[in-house]
């Protein structure tokens, strides 16, 4: 099978999944409902879990998405340079090499591009670069 043609049925079956997401979450926050209505608490294990959770939402505003370690460098080589970088341009600052440096940086910008911790201006032609948010 051509790789074009996996491609084009991959884009396809990502097309479906948010119709299936949108079932999963309606179905979940019933079955957590039910869980936590059944489920009764100590009075000092209630305040606890109170603090883990009021420490865990500054980490969470922080840093919403967990990101690999690629995607943590990539990250911060945008964030270092404010004026935007191409993608050749991040995978040479990473240490790759010229021929497959913006090859390397694509996907892990393209993931980035998603969670809106980068913006990707289009210039002229096929020129782009990434700028951090």
């Amino acid at each position: 099978m051509r790789i074009s043609h996996k491609r084009k049925v991959q884009l396809k079956l990502q097309k479906q999944t948010p119709v299936f997401a949108e079932l999963a979450t309606k179905a979940a926050p019933k079955k957590v409902a039910k869980a936590e209505t059944v489920k009764a608490a100590p009075v000092a294990k209630a305040e606890e879990a109170k603090k883990v959770v009021e420490a865990a939402a500054p980490a969470k505003a922080a840093s919403a998405v967990a990101l690999t370690p690629k995607q943590q460098q990539v990250l911060d080589i945008v964030v270092k340079n404010a004026e935007g970088l191409n993608p050749k341009g991040i995978g040479l600052e990473a240490g790759q090499e010229d021929a497959k440096a913006a090859s390397w940086a694509t996907g892990a910008l393209k993931k980035l591009t998603e969670e809106g911790l980068v913006e990707r201006i289009q210039l002229a032609g096929n020129k782009v670069l990434y700028k951090a948010i």
